[in-house]
């Protein structure tokens, strides 16, 4: 405050001159108090845990912090305004993205503003260790000393309360003039450092469902593997993109170069930008973030193999998230970037404003939703997504494309897409593990989030929901830590992969002259509400990601929902429909068909109409490769007028009733001899294979299946089993087959089901082993086709290991497959549970010998045959020859030896035996 003196003077002018300026002093003093007082509280900054801990001391006035001071926009309804813009196809100025400097001539702050943040910094003793060309940020230095004078705190030490360390944060929120552009603060606090959102499996995750159909160790995905099952068949690499990490360490270049030896590819350039200090060494130790780093850069490589360069942004353990994301928006020639960390202090406007840059900028940014399963309701819960004390931050920001977790099976290594599920370990080593997704209570709902039915997935209308899509989170191979590598689970597995996708849309799009695809969520959720969502995503209908303190939510649905949002990836389709088709020749749908049934059929699909059109103002001339014996292409070639069409059908022909049982895959390959462009259509042909998921427990929990009942409490010797998979190591007796069956020993009657997509009256064969090792008084297993009883059985007696079979009947395109168990005193063990399609009864041959006839009819394996016969058709009544046979492969042959004198004819069927 100014102190102001008055002197006294001479009685004779006291009366003159002492009052009036006595009475100035009182006049103008407030005011100008009032003016010197107008400051401005920054919220956000103070950690609320800090209100129930006993401050250790002061932080030692000499230590020295890197501070980023975030600067408000001059302009953030003109920028909400534009964004709308440039995200609506119907809008002129559709895609027309800015550079860093038009975005900062239209939207950043004043250069005015920035001199004035610089000039307080200065005249506080702040150190300007770096200036922003968008002025979103202004990097400081400085003693705690300065820092608390400067911002109106006191910086104090805290034991920290979850770890091994002491942490620092301010007593109060800072505050500053009222008049100065300041938003908010990074660095003030490091209660919660930046932690990445990998989780490296190690033996203690042994009882985890992992699938093993995977190229790499132990069948773990790598390289291919991801390209095989998401965009098969694709010839798009990511040529000419780079992608942009965020990292909080350093990685190893030898174990990079390990990975792509051990993928079989090429060798990707990478840069590594350092900021805030940080030498980019990696850190060892439990807390080492080096096997996220490494993970990031690989699964990029994996997905887009001839990216043109991966830069690396790094800030280090301690560096400040702005700092990296304020880099990758001046960085804007790329186009794609990833974050699979998380970080504390909830939404920051600061943050929010570099995203809308990006989005601006037509840049696409991917982060990990999250591993710690469904977030709870509420900013101050126990995992809620905005919870300033946890690290989730930004997953629930509504300018960038949040990442959910999915377990991937395929048909083997490098083998096709056959099957996803939402990612989710259920209790591990202590604490619930698997994807998350939830509900922001900070962020209002997006425009083009809105308009989706919330009412089966759990989600709001009012506020922003999450995630947007996912990806593979389980089962990846990584090298890391300068020479190890294991098998690594996490959302940050996911999210990288998303960022090397958008690069082979911008990679087509650049080809064609079409606008990159920027942020897009705006595209993906017009495709989500349209016709082409199913051509475009992998809908992911099973599977959960709740936990404890989550217990109801979330489930997967069909659509969108809050564990795997709109799904994942379905190959060319998606880029078509982000970026536009990639040639002149354009073929809808883009993607084949996936047909099912039984040996000899039916399959169904059996056919698919394809529409071939001529976008150029003059004519092409194409033609279609067909490598698969059981698919047919008629017309294969021909003359395509300048924007003409053409009608193409596909069908399967009679070889695919003859083959053998198993899954088949090819790839229809469509040539513009005008621009010499291939496109592939994936089409894939399963014979006899079942229709449940998971069958056998082998994914080491209920994936796939829908459990009613009690699960697992208590741990160690008070731990009580109801319901649960587990190996044979357990000491149960649940196995049969594998490593994984099913305990079923719940205290009540409990349910496992599972909908089958089936052909309406197409008959299956039901098949399960089942066990009860020890008779009881109170103990009950039933099974339910479709609401139909087929089998219940009360307080049996202990039997071992048995096959049971039904036939049954689909009565519609879904049939419902469910057991029940109670047994209070033991537990019955189920393992190996298939539904396969029977196929009709079908004559083959007859061969006469002498007085035998040797016939042959088209079977289903595994399946009990009974043979019958007449001497006249006449007869009432079918005789057996002999008993009932079991079907070992595709068909059935028997022998029938008879004398001709007592019958001069016998007429022979083949029924499947009761």
């Amino acid at each position: 405050m100014e102190n102001n003196h008055c002197n006294r003077i001479k009685p004779t002018s006291a009366v003159l001159l002492w009052v009036p300026f006595i009475m100035t002093v009182l006049f103008i003093t407030p005011a100008k108090l009032a003016a010197d007082s107008a400051l401005k509280t920054l919220p956000g900054h103070v950690p609320p845990i800090v209100a129930h801990l006993m401050a250790k001391g002061n932080l030692p006035a000499t230590n020295r912090l890197i501070l980023a001071l975030g600067l408000t926009l001059r302009d953030a309804k003109g920028l909400e305004e534009f964004l709308a813009q440039i995200y609506d196809p119907t809008s002129p100025n559709y895609h027309q993205y800015l550079t860093p400097e038009q975005f900062t001539a239209r939207f950043g702050p004043t250069a005015s503003d920035y001199a004035a943040v610089k000039k307080f910094a200065l005249q506080n003793n702040l150190t300007v260790t770096s200036e922003h060309v968008n002025r979103l940020l202004l990097d400081v230095s400085g003693s705690v000393r300065d820092i608390q004078k400067a911002f109106h705190i006191t910086l104090s030490t805290f034991s920290h309360p979850t770890e091994a360390r002491n942490f620092y944060a301010p007593d109060t929120e800072p505050s500053v003039d009222a008049s100065l552009p300041i938003s908010d603060i990074s660095g003030l606090n490091n209660f919660v450092l930046p932690h990445p959102k990998s989780l490296h499996i190690n033996s203690k995750l042994s009882t985890n469902a992992i699938p093993r159909t995977g190229s790499g160790s132990g069948g773990t995905y790598i390289g291919n593997d991801f390209r095989a099952a998401y965009y098969p068949g694709g010839t798009l690499t990511g040529s000419g993109q780079m992608v942009g990490l965020v990292e909080f360490d350093g990685y190893y270049a030898s174990d990079i170069s390990a990975y792509e030896t051990a993928a079989g590819y090429s060798s990707v350039p990478l840069q590594t930008v350092l900021l805030d200090g940080y030498n980019g060494t990696p850190t060892t130790g439990a807390d080492s973030g080096n096997g996220e780093v490494s993970l990031d850069i690989e699964m990029a490589i994996a997905m887009a193999p001839k990216l043109s360069k991966i830069v690396v942004f790094e800030a280090g353990p301690s560096g400040l998230q702005n700092d990296i994301l304020n880099a990758m928006a001046a960085s804007n020639q790329i186009k794609q970037l990833s974050c699979s960390w998380g970080w504390g202090g909830g939404p920051s406007t600061t943050t929010d404003n570099i995203f809308k840059e990006m989005a601006a900028q037509g840049q696409s940014f991917f982060n990990a939703a999250g591993d710690g399963d469904a977030f709870t309701v509420g900013s101050s819960s126990a995992n809620g997504v905005d919870n300033t004390s946890l690290d989730n931050a930004p997953s629930s920001c509504p300018y960038i494309t949040v990442v959910g977790g999915t377990t991937l099976f395929t048909t083997g290594p490098g083998g096709s897409w056959s099957s996803e599920t939402t990612w989710n370990w259920g209790l591990d080593d202590g604490s619930y593990v698997g994807t998350s997704g939830g509900v922001s209570s900070y962020y209002s709902i997006p425009t083009w989030q809105a308009g989706i039915s919330m009412s089966a997935n759990g989600g709001s209308t009012a506020y922003r929901n999450i995630p947007d899509v996912a990806l593979t989170a389980d089962n990846v191979y990584v090298a890391y830590g300068d020479g190890s590598s294991a098998s690594f689970g996490g959302t940050s597995c996911a999210t990288p992969l998303w960022a090397a996708l958008v690069a082979l849309m911008n990679q087509q799009a650049a080809s064609t002259g079409a606008s990159m695809a920027g942020f897009i969520n705006p595209a993906i959720y017009a495709i989500g509400k349209g016709s082409s969502y199913s051509a475009s995503f992998h809908d992911i209908t099973t599977g959960n990601n709740i936990s404890s303190s989550s217990p109801n939510n979330y489930y997967a649905v069909t659509g969108y929902d809050l564990c795997t949002g709109w799904g994942t990836f379905a190959g060319q389709s998606l880029i078509n429909a982000v970026v536009g088709p990639p040639d002149t020749l354009v073929i809808t749908p883009s993607g084949g068909f996936t047909s099912i049934g039984a040996f000899g059929g039916p399959f169904t699909p059996s056919n698919q109409m394809f529409v071939l059109t001529n976008k150029s103002s003059s004519s092409l001339t194409w033609s279609a490769i067909n490598p698969a014996t059981w698919l047919e292409i008629s017309p294969s070639n021909g003359v395509l007028a300048s924007h003409a069409t053409a009608d193409v059908t596909v069908e399967l022909n009679s070889a695919a009733s003859v083959l053998a049982g198993g899954i088949y895959t090819t790839n229809l390959t469509f040539t513009n001899w005008t621009t010499h462009i291939v496109q592939n259509e994936s089409f894939s042909l399963q014979i006899g294979q079942s229709l449940v998921e998971n069958g056998g427990f082998e994914t080491g929990d209920f994936t796939g299946w829908t459990l009613v009942g009690n699960t697992t409490t208590g741990s160690g010797y008070n731990e009580t089993i109801y319901d649960a998979v587990e190996d044979a190591a357990s000491g149960y007796d649940v196995v049969y087959a594998g490593t994984y069956g099913a305990f079923l020993g719940d205290d009540q009657l409990a349910t496992l089901s599972q909908t089958l997509t089936t052909v309406a009256g197409q008959n299956y064969l039901l098949s399960f082993w089942l066990d009860n090792p020890a008779a009881g008084s109170v103990q009950r297993f039933l099974v339910n086709w479709s609401g139909t009883a087929l089998y219940n059985i009360t307080n049996p007696p202990a039997f071992a290991w048995t096959n049971f079979q039904f036939v049954v009947t689909a009565p519609g395109s879904n049939s419902i497959l469910q057991f029940g168990a109670e047994n209070d005193p033991s537990y019955f063990g189920l393992d190996v549970i298939s539904v396969t399609p029977i196929p009709k009864v079908a004559f083959q041959t007859a061969v006469k010998t002498s007085n035998s006839f040797t016939l042959s009819w088209m079977t289903a394996s595994n399946l009990a045959y009974q043979v019958e016969y007449k001497t006249n058709l006449s007869q009432a009544s079918w005789i057996n020859l002999g008993t009932a046979t079991v079907a070992t492969g595709s068909s059935l042959t028997i022998s029938d030896t008879y004398n001709v004198k007592s019958s001069s004819q016998r007429f022979y069927r083949l029924v499947v035996s009761p």
